[in-house]
């Protein structure tokens, strides 16, 4: 017996007040549409911001764009999703889905606060660079 599908659309857990749905007609397209099965598994198990927890963040809060979170979810769903390379993330802040895999609000990068930052969403590979590469040692003194 075969299977017939009609389904036109697929739903996803929201962003916020954001409903996410994956309509079937040709629109915006992504080949990483994977991640969003990523995410529902993420929003049951919470693992994402657990393992944002595990930073502790020195930054000054009145110059901060991207919380932890955000760029913890940027970089392990780049991961997972076969961007390895710190530098794909140059192109990959310019993609609303990869802004709602990681939490962001403004998926299109719109309301950026910087004139120049608008349009990216997400953040860059220097500032992930620092993310990652902060020693053990820091505290508030360090960058």
């Amino acid at each position: 017996m075969q299977t017939e599908c009609n389904t036109d659309r697929l739903g996803f857990q929201p962003l916020e007040k954001r409903e996410i749905v994956g309509i079937f007609d040709g629109g915006a397209i992504t080949s990483d549409a994977g991640g969003l099965l990523l995410r529902e598994v993420d929003a049951k198990t919470e693992i994402m911001g657990r393992f944002a927890e595990c930073f502790t963040d020195y930054r000054d809060g009145e110059r901060i764009e991207h919380s932890v979170a955000e760029l913890v979810a940027q970089r392990v769903y780049g991961l997972a999703l076969g961007y390895e390379d710190l530098n794909d993330h140059d192109q990959l802040r310019h993609d609303p889905l990869m802004a709602v895999l990681a939490g962001k609000d403004d998926p299109t990068g719109q309301d950026r606060a910087r004139e120049r930052d608008r349009g990216k969403a997400l953040a860059g590979k220097s500032t992930l660079n620092r993310l990652e590469l902060s020693p053990s040692r820091a505290d508030e003194n360090s960058r």
